[in-house]
């Protein structure tokens, strides 16, 4: 007998920990699909003439490589005590919501809430965000968070516009706001045709304006009253928008208190790391009779079908992807993890906790102020919160260096003053730090009162729901986390089959670097030199992107697909200004485009042309030609999707980007379906000039319940000196978030996804990717028409179920969704790109058991359906329209057509780990003709309980 090693490889993370189906089980796949092998069904899914020469090269890393490599890399930045504030904190994150929902799967893996029943838990949380915001802000509304302050300030702008009952076509920025605030709004308004006015608020003219923005605290320090300028805009009927910090409202007098009629700002500062820039969740607060016209997305109270109280998403028809190119936003995403985390800040701490964390900065702030007037120091903030301004005069630079000296960075402000912002951080030892840097040594730190004038203390109460006086021992809160994860179905349960959405695994080893103090505690603005790792990571994570798109080069900072779509644009239109191309306006956009592409071309200033689809799902060509050559010299760009929207591998890509080259156009391809394409095909090689990349899908970062996202772009050469700029980097365009690199500590999880599946990896990520849809598409075809194929009879990496001939017989799309909740699965996108069709994309992750369960579950309610069609039962009184059922619905009196089991216990559901949804299917109509956006009194959970 020889002896035989094993070639088994325990450590390879691609194809035994990403990749979920085995070897043998991809064989048994293949037969069903009817092919020989993987590389047979790749070459009759992917046109031959745009596969790529040669193969991603680099190779992998295994999961405990990967870490020691992230602690080496990590060890380069150093990591100091930032008081450069300018939007951004020190903060304590309670380990308790560090470990139960920022490194719990069941929070971070979890899908945008668009299926009320199995997002109440997450959806309560954003409520309690909601009303905490409202309650610190002082208006009535609150949306569930945006992408970052600046992001955030900027859609005020528009939305003032939208609101405001001025003629005037100004918009005025108080010279007091954060930098990246005006600059990210300054890009905003450029292609929008707004002019912007900048100044001190005793400049306004609130005639000439359509609505102006202030900043309170301001960003070197001042508090003051805005009343008298409120009023100005007020009495010329335009809009006040204050951006605020939701900390010093727990001390100083609300906005809406002051007339304000929309608030902005950032909730990083409860409990979430500064990261390098993000993610943070922004928020926007507003007067009630705006709330129409609020972007984003808003939680709302509505009641299921028993009556019973249930959260969802309210006024839906305002999504970005419906409206299209009539979109006042391409906001679709939000930050909603960082949100649930902010919220959790506050339900930990409550208003009492929170009002003595205020008090705490404050009160070292004051001290601190004292001790350096004391000492001869000039600061021009005479009233101030936790921020102050120091004259320096020709010092700064020593100031500066002897700070850095102490472990300290301030905020250099010109060229002879440095700014200082205290936070929840702040100890005596900072304190003696600070002034050691200052040349004062044992002085005294004298108590203070206020550090501005007593009618700005607060006296209004915030925080009254009994959501925030809980019980605040860490037992509580634990199993109150644990509670609303319950309520939730996320990746860590069981599937989520969404096309287009690509819901892969997020390895652990991928998440934890971020939650590590050398990468979340730095600011985004310390000096490079303080952030050498971070420069490492981005770098080879851009040379990586580069390789695999085909690109000349990238832009980490839009922090989401849709603002990478927008930066996209906006690259594009700072190109043909830079040729005196000016009058190219026109974008073409298929019907088959990725839903928020012509509401990003909206936001550019650009004229959304429309060309058809073809019979089979395709670009029409002949269309595509006719619009190019009508639009002639104006044409800028083309937008397109690919593999298509439909799912489909296009032949005719390259003649698309050729006839918009030929009329001086620029190719912008969505990334959004890079899954299919990773490996396999470079869109910058098949005429792309510039593509987004939604890291949050092909490149594993976690949608955390909608939100933190990534959406780099890559450009060709020629369009690399017009990518987004930033005041702290440079570049000659503005930037289109707060911070230069978006954000920058999730760039780590899509870093570490590259590092581990390494380029052999990714590329087998993405056929198996391909031989999972088309393993879904073969077992349902004749019960599920599929809608889309290629010429020879495949699917890209997703593929459409066509279930309209089911409404023939009153079984909707709706009904097949909520019926799978029953069977434990999430359910496929709804009713995009084609309204009553499901479109499902299974992952290269789902393993072939649990497809399978996925696809006995589809199997199961067909035969219901077939039920339907053939008058055994009325479509009314079957399964599929009382789904998805409750406990409720088991133990209560059962008088339905059905059995007990057959509605509760479907084939495809576990039965010992069956997954009950906590309210039954949720009445959308009601939610909107009641709004209900804060938490509902408590009265009204008693309501509920009976």
């Amino acid at each position: 007998m020889t002896f035989t090693p094993t070639d088994y490889n325990p450590y390879d993370f691609a194809n035994r920990r990403h990749i979920g189906p085995s070897p043998l089980e991809m064989a048994e796949m293949l037969e069903a699909v009817g092919c020989d092998s993987l590389d047979q069904l790749i070459g009759e899914t992917i046109p031959a003439s745009i596969r790529q020469d040669k193969p991603l090269a680099w190779a992998p890393l295994s999961e405990h490589e990967l870490l020691a490599k992230m602690r080496a890399v990590g060890a380069k930045n150093r990591v100091m005590t930032s008081l450069i504030g300018q939007g951004y904190y020190g903060t304590v994150t309670p380990p308790a919501i560090q470990r139960n929902i920022l490194e719990n799967p069941a929070w971070y893996t979890a899908y945008t809430p668009y299926q009320p029943e199995i997002a109440q838990g997450r959806l309560e949380a954003l409520l309690n965000y909601q009303t905490m915001v409202c309650d610190l802000t002082g208006l009535d509304v609150a949306n569930a968070s945006l992408l970052d302050e600046g992001t955030a300030a900027a859609e005020a702008m528009t939305m003032a516009e939208r609101v405001s009952k001025s003629k005037a076509r100004a918009f005025f920025i108080d010279e007091n706001c954060h930098p990246q605030t005006i600059e990210v709004i300054r890009t905003r308004a450029l292609p929008l045709g707004i002019e912007i006015l900048t100044g001190a608020p005793e400049e306004l003219d609130a005639t000439r304006v359509f609505g102006a923005i202030f900043q309170y605290p301001g960003t070197w320090g001042h508090v003051r009253d805005l009343t008298p300028f409120i009023d100005s805009l007020h009495a010329a009927k335009a809009v006040a928008v204050v951006a605020t910090d939701l900390l010093a409202l727990m001390m100083l007098k609300a906005p809406g208190e002051m007339g304000a009629d929309i608030a902005v700002g950032s909730a990083q500062r409860f409990g979430v790391p500064m990261g390098y820039g993000g993610p943070h969740a922004a928020f926007m607060s507003c007067r009630d009779d705006y709330k129409r016209n609020m972007p984003g997305r808003i939680v709302g109270v509505s009641i299921d079908a028993r009556g019973n109280k249930a959260y969802r998403l309210s006024l839906q028809t305002r999504e970005q992807h419906i409206r299209r190119e009539k979109a006042t936003s391409n906001v679709c995403t939000a930050q909603a993890l960082l949100a649930v985390m902010a919220s959790m800040y506050a339900v930990f701490h409550g208003p009492k906790g929170l009002r003595a964390i205020a008090e705490r900065v404050h009160s070292y702030t004051i001290r601190l102020a004292k001790a350096l007037r004391a000492a001869g120091a000039t600061l021009p903030p005479k009233h101030f919160f936790d921020t102050i301004t120091v004259e320096v005069g020709v010092g700064q630079a020593g100031i500066l260096a002897a700070a850095r000296a102490e472990g300290l960075n301030f905020r250099k402000v010109g060229h002879d003053h440095v700014g200082i912002s205290l936070d929840e951080t702040t100890n005596e030892d900072v304190l003696r730090r600070v002034l050691r840097a200052f040349g004062i040594l044992d002085a005294p730190l004298p108590e203070g009162d206020l550090g501005f004038p007593v009618e700005l203390l607060r006296q209004s109460e915030v925080l009254t729901h009994p959501v925030f006086h809980m019980n605040r021992a860490e037992s509580e809160m634990m199993r109150y986390m644990r509670r609303l994860s319950d309520r939730d179905l996320a990746l860590d349960r069981a599937m989520i089959p969404l096309g287009s959405c690509t819901m892969k695994l997020n390895a652990a080893a991928e998440m934890m670097p971020i939650t590590w103090p050398e990468f979340g505690s730095l600011h985004p603005f310390v000096p490079a030199d303080q952030a050498a790792g971070y420069a490492e990571a981005i770098a080879d994570l851009s040379e990586k992107l580069c390789e695999i798109t085909g690109y000349d080069a990238m832009s980490m900072q839009p922090n989401s697909g849709a603002q990478g779509e927008y930066a996209g644009l906006l690259t594009i239109q700072a190109y043909h200004r830079s040729r005196g191309d000016d009058q190219r306006k026109v974008c073409l956009i298929p019907v088959s485009a990725h839903g928020t592409n012509p509401a990003s071309a909206q936001m550019c200033g650009m004229e959304v042309v429309v060309v058809k689809s073809s019979p089979n799902g395709d670009v029409d060509v002949e269309d595509f030609r006719a619009k190019a050559a009508e639009a002639g010299t104006r044409l800028a760009a083309c937008m397109i999707t690919y593999p298509s929207t439909h799912g489909v591998f296009e032949e005719t890509v390259r003649e698309i980007c050729a006839i918009t080259h030929e009329f001086g156009g620029q190719v912008y391809i969505d990334g959004a379906n890079m899954n299919a394409m990773v490996g396999l095909v470079k869109p910058g090689q098949i005429g792309g000039d510039v593509s987004h990349l939604n890291l949050h899908k092909t490149f594993a970062i976690p949608h955390g319940g909608g939100g933190p996202g990534m959406g780099p772009i890559g450009v060709k050469a020629h369009l690399a000196p017009h990518l987004p700029g930033h005041p702290e980097i440079g570049g000659s365009e503005g930037p289109v978030s707060a911070a230069p690199y978006g954000s920058a500590s999730i760039l780590l999880i899509s870093w570490a996804y590259c590092l581990m599946m390494g380029g052999e990896g990714l590329t087998q990520a993405t056929r198996v990717a391909i031989l999972n849809a088309n393993y879904i598409a073969a077992r349902l075809r004749g019960a599920y028409p599929v809608l889309f194929m290629g010429n020879r009879g495949r699917v890209a990496h997703e593929c459409i179920l066509d279930t309209r001939p089911f409404a023939d017989h009153g079984v909707t799309v709706d009904d097949i969704a909520k019926r799978l909740i029953d069977n434990g699965f999430h359910a496929p996108t709804m009713s995009w790109p084609v309204a009553g069709t499901l479109m499902v994309e299974p992952t290269e992750s789902e393993t072939k058991a649990e497809i399978d369960r996925f696809i006995t579950a589809l199997h199961a309610i067909r035969a219901e359906i077939a039920a339907v069609e053939a008058g055994e039962i009325a479509a009314e009184d079957s399964p599929l329209r009382h789904a998805p059922h409750t406990v409720n619905d088991l133990v209560a009196d059962w008088t339905r057509k059905y059995s007990r089991e057959q509605g509760c216990f479907p084939p495809g559901a576990f039965r010992v780990d069956k997954y009950w949804p906590p309210v039954g299917r949720v009445d959308n109509v009601h939610g909107d003709r009641n709004l209900i956006c804060t938490c509902p009194p408590v009265e009204a959970y008693a309501q509920a309980a009976e």
